[in-house]
């Protein structure tokens, strides 16, 4: 037994680059936070959320995650994901206009981070059967229902920015699996429709707004276009060298609103410039070729279709957030990994990169069943 420990120990924490790469990011989201002139409740309760992250992580490396591929487990999981995505719409707490909180003793859980965990799982069992023959057009279809189901669940909250995130996994994942070119076309104009049918009868007023104000940035600088501008400013403000820890005025002195979470990006970049943006750009570069790296060597297609949906995960999640800071992409509220204030968020996103690790540990060549063809795609050979 101690020997076993001690191999799982040895192997699962071999990686320490990647710990190096996350611990940065960290300090660098609770440095942003941290008020310097008394406590910060932002700061206090993010680094609590940051330890408990931890534990996750390093506790998810250690569990062998091949029980995953019975279906009627990973079933279960999907279905209570959906539950619990039907009871935040039905009695969930309403922040900012949209009804996608549980708050216990005032403590916060959104359903829909681990959702989208739930949902990489599914897709990579999915895909990892079926690849092969993603040729047909039916292997589409229903890997769009695993989403769709979700999906529909979300936008009633309405939680626009999550939606986009299942569908870009989604999206990610079957091209990943070598879908036809005239199937992705498919695929993009049924998105588009999509979206027409989003814009008449599901976005909010408040969404229509932001996404307009993203077409015409100065229509409305003092209302719903506040926060884009406000943001623009921070970062354009902080310059090669930024004005230094504590001194971002459009965050410190409250121009820019909510900036420990959806805008922290802004905050950062204020205070540390072009050259801290780039270093959070070099992290999370590392961080994401360190899950390719991973798909690449899995022990089968399970385990290479999970670790690219965990990095279409937070691709998508980095993407759309520093796309809205600097203007780029309508404001959506989506938090930037590992830095934004938030514990569900966090915790999923430590686990998500644990669950690979794990995986990692009994990763080797020679162990892929002989029955399964190499993937195609993104990590085709």
């Amino acid at each position: 037994m101690r020997a076993r420990l001690a191999r799982h120990l040895r192997v699962s924490f071999s990686d320490w680059g990647l710990v190096l790469a996350l611990v940065p990011l960290l300090l660098a989201g609770l440095v942003t936070m941290q008020a310097f002139t008394g406590p910060s409740y932002y700061f206090s309760r993010q680094l609590a959320f940051s330890a408990v992250g931890l534990l996750v992580f390093f506790g998810a490396s250690l569990v062998d995650w091949r029980f995953l591929k019975q279906s009627l487990g990973l079933f279960v999981v999907y279905l209570f994901g959906l539950f619990l995505l039907v009871g935040v719409v039905l009695v969930g707490h309403t922040t900012h206009g949209a009804q996608s909180w549980f708050s216990i003793q005032g403590v916060s859980f959104q359903p829909s981070d681990l959702m989208k965990l739930i949902l990489i799982l599914v897709l990579a069992k999915y895909f990892s059967r079926r690849h092969v023959e993603i040729a047909h057009i039916r292997h589409i279809i229903v890997s769009g229902l695993y989403t769709v189901a979700p999906f529909v669940l979300i936008m009633l909250e309405p939680d626009l920015g999550s939606g986009m995130i299942l569908f870009a996994i989604w999206l990610g994942m079957i091209i990943a699996s070598g879908v036809s070119k005239k199937h992705l076309a498919l695929v993009a104009a049924v998105g588009v429709f999509s979206c027409a049918l989003l814009w008449m009868f599901a976005f909010a007023p408040y969404k229509k707004a932001r996404i307009m104000n993203f077409l015409e940035p100065l229509r409305d600088t003092k209302g719903t276009g506040y926060n884009a501008i406000q943001a623009q400013i921070a970062v354009g403000s902080g310059q090669i060298v930024g004005k230094g820890i504590g001194y971002g005025t459009q965050s410190r002195l409250k121009f820019l609103p909510e900036y420990q979470t959806d805008f922290i990006f802004a905050a950062f970049t204020e205070e540390w410039g072009m050259i801290g943006a780039l270093i959070i750009f070099v992290l999370y570069g590392f961080v994401i070729a360190w899950l390719l790296g991973s798909a690449m060597h899995g022990a089968s297609n399970f385990e290479a279709f999970f670790a690219i949906g965990v990095a279409l995960f937070l691709i998508s999640h980095i993407v759309i957030n520093i796309g809205m800071n600097m203007g780029l992409l309508p404001v959506t509220g989506i938090t930037l990994p590992f830095l934004s204030y938030g514990g569900s968020h966090l915790v999923v996103e430590f686990l998500a990169l644990g669950m690979v690790m794990g995986m990692r540990r009994y990763a080797r060549p020679a162990q892929r069943p002989k029955d399964e063809t190499e993937l195609v795609g993104l990590i085709g050979a």
